[in-house]
């Protein structure tokens, strides 16, 4: 093993949000007060409506509730459980609130105030359905649901999950990286009670190189997501698709990706100074998490 994990530790503790050092000291330790620590560190960015906002995604910075701050308010969930959060059913709530007629949710809602917000949230179309971040969204959903059953029980997600089966099924060819990335995720993770989802992972599976590596046309230069952004965890049906030489590969990239001070980067452009530090935060907390869970970190 490479990586420091004290600097890893100073690093966040020099540059991390609070609901990212949060995060670390979770993963790290494992502890359920580090669990219900992350839980109260998110309610920071809970808006009265019951959605999330205040720069929890960190290019998008303005305060309003959005599908955006859903998906990343999930993920936290998720990764805090088994404690579960008394929030949860108002957020629920909130996506039932924007959800568009077809089962999607628009890729942003409009926004008032869109100082340092990245031009793609800014410019989106909210009367939309975008497969992307339904799929982003309802795979944190379910990630979340392994320990809530307010969150597995919920008619919003039975909605979006049928929105996201009939929108993947029309995929023909391959998508813009993204929409590839967070519908393999959806997949995998429905998956698990939801037998149909096996099957359009392996039509996917062919847009998917050897490598794993999907580059991001149009993004930054050289902006490539990698085969542990959409396939961290060991024993998922999405593993069964890639070459294992390939998953090894990747771990010793991400291994050797920790930097001098301590922390992860990230290869997309952000739009504001925190948000280039947020992302490195959250980047660490998941570069530690993937190796721990793969077992290339003990």
């Amino acid at each position: 093993m490479s990586i420091n994990l004290g600097r890893a530790r100073a690093f966040m503790a020099a540059h991390g949000r609070v609901l990212d050092r949060r995060r670390f000291e979770a993963v790290t330790t494992g502890s359920d007060a580090g669990r219900t620590a992350v839980i109260h560190a998110l309610d920071a960015y809970r808006n009265p409506d019951g959605g999330y906002g205040w720069g929890l995604e960190p290019d998008l910075r303005a305060p309003g509730s959005q599908p955006g701050g859903a998906q990343h308010a999930l993920a936290a969930l998720a990764d805090a459980g088994p404690a579960t959060s008394p929030h949860t059913p108002a957020l629920l709530g909130w996506l039932e609130s924007v959800t568009l007629p077809d089962g999607g949710l628009p890729f942003a809602l409009p926004i008032g105030d869109p100082v340092a917000c990245a031009p793609f949230w800014v410019q989106a179309d909210p009367a939309e359905s975008s497969l992307q971040i339904t799929a982003a969204v309802a795979t944190q959903a379910y990630r979340a649901a392994r320990w809530d059953e307010a969150v597995r029980d919920d008619p919003w997600l039975a909605k979006a999950t049928r929105y996201c089966f009939d929108a993947i099924r029309r995929i023909d060819e391959a998508p813009f990286a993204y929409v590839l990335s967070f519908a393999i995720q959806f997949l995998d993770t429905a998956a698990d009670t939801h037998p149909k989802a096996h099957d359009l992972l392996d039509r996917l599976g062919r847009f998917v190189p050897k490598s794993g590596a999907l580059a991001v046309v149009g993004g930054a230069e050289g902006e490539t997501l990698r085969l542990l952004d959409y396939a961290p965890e060991t024993g998922r049906p999405i593993r069964g698709l890639l070459d294992p030489q390939a998953v090894s590969d990747d771990l010793d990239r991400l291994e050797l990706g920790q930097r001098q001070d301590g922390g992860w980067t990230v290869d997309f452009t952000s739009h504001s100074a925190a948000a280039s530090l947020e992302w490195r935060g959250h980047m660490t907390v998941e570069a530690v998490a993937v190796l721990r869970m793969n077992g290339s970190l003990i």
